[in-house]
C-alpha cells in the first residue's frame, strides 16, 4: 500500500514497486483540502493513465481544517498535518485489509532532500523542517519500501524519463506534502486557501504560457498575513499581500531567485490583484536559498 501524491517522487516510486510486484500495489490518495484547484481529479486521472488498477481516493478536508484551526506556527501546522495524514491514511489502510487482506508493506516516495531537512540524514543532521512522509511514528505496522530515499530530485526526474513518464510529469513544480498550508502565513481557513488556489492558478497558467513554467524549479504564490492600505475605484481597500516565489535550482537543496521578465511579472501582478478578490498588492520574492529555504514555512 502506497500514499500517492502525483508528485513525480511518490508517482516514480510507485511505477518502480508496480514494476516490481504487478497489481498488488494500493494507491491511496487523501485529499486534504489543502491542495491546488482540481488537483484530486487530475491525480486520479494521471494514475489510471499509468495503469495503476487500485486507486482509494479519501476525502479528508474537514478533519484537516478542524485540527488546522487557530494554528499559525509553521512547524506546529507540518507536524498536525503530518500526524492527521498518517491517522486518516491508516483508517483506510485498515478499512482496505477488510476487503483484500492484510498489508505487509508501506511504500513511499521519500527522497535524500527530504531526510536531510527532517534531521534524517544522519545522527549529526539538524532539523530544518518536518517532512510527514520522513517523521513516522514509531508505532507504525507496516514494513517500509523506499525505492528513491538516496536519490535527488533531479536523479528522480532521470530515473522516470528512462520509465517513459510523461513530460507533463517529469516537469511538474515540487508541491509540498503539507500542501497551500505552508503558503499560507499564519492561520489556515477555507477562505485563504480559495483566495491562494486562485492565484495559484493563474501563476501557473502565465508561467506556461510564456514557456517560463519549463524553465524554473518552482513558481508559486504565498499568501501572506499581513494586509495592506490599497485603492478600489475611488474608495480604501484594506486587503491581502501576496509573494511571488520563482526559482532555479537543481535538487532544491539551494537555489536563485529567477529574474524573470518585467512583462511576466506585470501580467501576474496585473492578473491577480484584478481576478484574485480579497488581494490589493504583489510582491516578488529576489532571496536565494541560503538564507532563505524556497518554501517560506
Amino acid at each position: 500500500i502506497m500514499a500517492a501524491s502525483g508528485g513525480v517522487d511518490s508517482t516514480t516510486a510507485a511505477y518502480l514497486i508496480k514494476m516490481a510486484i504487478g497489481d498488488r500495489l494500493h494507491l491511496v490518495y487523501v485529499n486534504t483540502g489543502l491542495m491546488r484547484e482540481n488537483e484530486d481529479k487530475e491525480v486520479i486521472r494521471m494514475l489510471k493513465k499509468f495503469g495503476f488498477k487500485y486507486i482509494h481516493k479519501v476525502d479528508a478536508e474537514q478533519i484537516f481544517l478542524e485540527r488546522l484551526k487557530g494554528i499559525t506556527d509553521p512547524e506546529m501546522k507540518r507536524q498536525i498535518i503530518a500526524r492527521t495524514f498518517i491517522e486518516v491514511f491508516e483508517d483506510k489502510a485498515r478499512e482496505l485489509e477488510k476487503i483484500y487482506g492484510k498489508f505487509e508493506f508501506l511504500g513511499q516516495g521519500t527522497i535524500y532532500p527530504d531526510r536531510i531537512e527532517s534531521g534524517q540524514a544522519s545522527p549529526l543532521a539538524d532539523r530544518i523542517k518536518s517532512h510527514h512522509n520522513v517523521v513516522l511514528p514509531k508505532g507504525m505496522k507496516f514494513r517500509l519500501i523506499e525505492p528513491i530515499a538516496d536519490l535527488y530530485k533531479d536523479e528522480v526526474r532521470k530515473i522516470a524519463t528512462k520509465l517513459g513518464l510523461p513530460r507533463e510529469l517529469v516537469k511538474r513544480h515540487p508541491f509540498p506534502g503539507p500542501g497551500l498550508a505552508i503558503r499560507i502565513i499564519g492561520e489556515v481557513t477555507k477562505d485563504k486557501i480559495e483566495i491562494l488556489r486562485r492565484a495559484d492558478k493563474i501563476v501557473e497558467e502565465e508561467m506556461k504560457k510564456s514557456g517560463w513554467y519549463w524553465k524554473v524549479w518552482q513558481a508559486f504564490p504565498v499568501l501572506l498575513s499581513i494586509k495592506t492600505v490599497g485603492v478600489m475605484g475611488d474608495q480604501r481597500a484594506y486587503e491581502y499581500a501576496i509573494a511571488l516565489r520563482i526559482v532555479y535550482s537543481e535538487d532544491g537543496m539551494t537555489a536563485n531567485f529567477v529574474k524573470l521578465p518585467w512583462k511576466i511579472l506585470e501580467k501576474i501582478a496585473s492578473r491577480i490583484t484584478n481576478e484574485v478578490e480579497s488581494v490589493n498588492r504583489v510582491l516578488y520574492d529576489i532571496t536565494n536559498k541560503p538564507p532563505a529555504t524556497i518554501e517560506f514555512e
